[in-house]
């Protein structure tokens, strides 16, 4: 079972913050924004242009978290420039969600628990994002769809928006899945989130240490990892995803 780890909650100022290069949307061409990859019996697209999507990327966000018994979250759909909505559907019906952040004025929602950690990171010269408000309902999850939205998240992090290091707030329990299958590794100690009213530790990737896994492994369906790098797609076609979303 993929794990629901995101906790989502609201963006505080960061100080010593370093600004992106640019907005997440003006990076993206207008067919870009409209983006749609169709796979095996779903799709992953992006969200912040269409707008029917929005009442059912609330009712899964509040639904996954109210059924792990954390407290109720209404989240605030309206996206910023900084902010990209990734999504994956069956036919109408959307079963997995994740917002990518980058560094703003307000900083990121993470700073909230964790700023001296990636204060640390900026003051280094790091262009730092995050993922929140992530949602998967686990008839649907599988490690297929967590590779197809991830690599996604790590195109328009890495390649589109320039970024270097990717955090995410996880419940305790849920990092030892992202440190096998991802890479992170825990950086900020357990504490309890307001938000969700939950425990939560900080993770985070070096995007270079990204580029070096899906350099080894992606396209590959290598045996010998149990990685979501292995469920990439190869550099070519991660290269014309890129493509396609700023062509």
């Amino acid at each position: 079972m993929i794990p629901e780890a995101i906790f989502p909650g609201q963006s505080r100022l960061a100080e010593g913050k370093t600004e992106p290069a640019q907005h997440a949307r003006g990076a993206l061409s207008e067919a870009g924004r409209q983006f749609a990859m169709s796979r095996d019996g779903y799709h992953i697209r992006l969200a912040n242009d269409f707008n029917p999507l929005q009442q059912q990327i609330a009712g899964l966000i509040e639904r996954m978290y109210s059924t792990r018994g954390l407290m109720v979250y209404h989240p605030e759909l309206a996206q910023t420039d900084r902010q990209t909505t990734i999504v994956a559907c069956r036919g109408d019906h959307l079963f997995a969600t994740l917002t990518l952040g980058l560094d703003a004025a307000s900083g990121l929602m993470a700073d909230m628990l964790y700023s001296p950690e990636i204060n640390a990171v900026r003051a280094r010269g790091g262009r730092v994002c995050e993922v929140t408000r992530m949602a998967m309902d686990p008839e649907h999850n599988s490690p297929e769809v967590m590779a197809d939205i991830f690599q996604l998240v790590y195109v328009l992090a890495r390649r589109i928006y320039r970024m270097t290091d990717l955090f995410i707030e996880v419940h305790p329990r849920h990092a030892g899945f992202y440190r096998r299958m991802l890479g992170y590794r825990v950086v900020g100690d357990e504490r309890v989130c307001p938000r969700v009213g939950a425990p939560a530790v900080l993770m985070h990737m070096s995007q270079h240490e990204a580029d070096e896994l899906i350099a080894l492994h992606a396209g590959k369906d290598s045996k010998s990892t149990r990685s979501l790098y292995r469920l990439f797609s190869s550099p070519a076609e991660l290269l014309a995803l890129q493509k396609k979303l700023t062509g």
